[in-house]
């Protein structure tokens, strides 16, 4: 059915297992947990690329999209403790920070006269605050940024600050969308198997919390992004788990519109002892993704997370967003050790970056509408 492609990726199919999984692959079938199981123990590099670039350009063409963005972290405090992170502190803490409304506000008049779409505001979960706080919060940004979309809270701080507020989720999310809540993140939502959660954040949202709030907010019309950790203490079966938890609700909602993958990162935390998995073991994650994620529309690769180099080699294996321009204004991996301790790009590096893979760089909203061609 697909000729040229076929003899393009003869040579690196080794045996009738691949074949068959290329061959559902061209054909648009979904594959199933063994195949994609399959795919991560046996598959090489330039099967997977070659793969998962053809979804990608089936899906989202040659465009490659990012968007103007900042971060606004508004606290480190956080009642909980899991292993894998090297942001959160307890109160008072040293190294601990806790902005306060007039300090979000500052941050806000400072984008007034810059080209930027997107507040993302997450953080900790501080043992005191609520939805009315957090409403306020996003109403002081909207108030001097009325037209900026606001993308914020994870289901993890949202679990916390509704049941701290007495308010059924869906109660909660009304709340904070009348405030001007326009989407969610994917946060927070870490390994759902039960095995790899109980380990790494035991006492946080379980996976069918997590879960159930952003069924919520899909259905009441808030969308949201999704996210895996992984690089730790999980399996290819607990990534494969992870991943089908995900495109069952997507099939439910169609509310997703990103899946996320984030790398651990392993210093100042309770897994440093773990060495960070390599990059081939990244580029075979993100073309897996797109591979088995075939109902949410887009893949991100996180450049702060991992790195400019690896974000453009990620082009080559499904990715079609990099996110933003971040403007040095996220410490939640620079914590973690990754090698750019001042996150920020230019939207020229994210166009180079871009038409240096051979791709076409769009400049987008947060839920993917299209603002400019470049």
């Amino acid at each position: 059915m697909f000729p040229a492609l076929n003899a393009k990726i003869d040579s690196f199919i080794q045996d009738d297992s691949e074949r068959e999984i290329s061959k559902k692959i061209f054909l648009g079938e979904r594959l199933t947990d063994l195949e994609a199981l399959y795919l991560y123990k046996n598959a090489s590099l330039d099967l997977l690329s070659i793969l998962s670039t053809f979804v990608r350009e089936r899906i989202n063409a040659k465009q490659t999209f990012f968007n103007k963005n900042f971060h606004i972290e508004p606290t480190n405090v956080c009642v909980f403790t899991c292993s894998f992170c090297s942001f959160s502190r307890i109160l008072g803490e040293e190294g601990s920070w806790e902005l306060t409304l007039d300090d979000v506000r500052k941050i806000a008049v400072s984008y007034k006269d810059k080209e930027v779409t997107e507040a993302h505001i997450v953080g900790g979960v501080h043992p005191k605050r609520d939805v009315k706080y957090y409403a306020e919060l996003i109403k002081t940004v909207k108030k001097e940024l009325p037209k900026i979309h606001i993308k914020a809270f994870t289901a993890v701080e949202l679990e916390v600050m509704f049941a701290r507020s007495k308010l059924t989720i869906k109660e909660g999310l009304l709340e904070l969308k009348a405030a001007g809540l326009d989407s969610i993140p994917g946060g927070g939502a870490e390994i759902f198997h039960p095995d790899i959660r109980s380990k790494i954040c035991r006492t946080k949202a379980t996976a069918e919390t997590w879960l159930e709030i952003h069924k919520t907010s899909h259905n009441i019309g808030i969308p949201s992004n999704c996210t895996m950790l992984y690089g730790h203490i999980e399996n290819y079966e607990h990534r494969i788990d992870h991943m089908r938890r995900l495109r069952e609700l997507q099939d439910s909602t169609k509310g997703f519109n990103c899946f996320i993958p984030l790398k651990y990162r392993h210093e100042n935390n309770d897994l440093s002892h773990l060495a960070e998995i390599s990059e081939e073991e990244d580029l075979k994650n993100y073309a897996i993704a797109r591979l088995y994620l075939d109902n949410i529309p887009h893949l991100k690769a996180y450049w702060p997370m991992i790195g400019k180099n690896a974000a453009s080699k990620s082009l080559a294996f499904g990715v079609d967003d990099l996110d933003g321009t971040i403007d040095d204004s996220t410490k939640i991996y620079s914590m973690a050790g990754v090698e750019d301790q001042n996150p920020s790009m230019s939207t020229d590096e994210l166009i180079s970056i871009i038409k240096n893979s051979g791709y076409l760089p769009v400049e987008r909203d947060s839920i993917y509408g299209i603002i400019k061609n470049y």
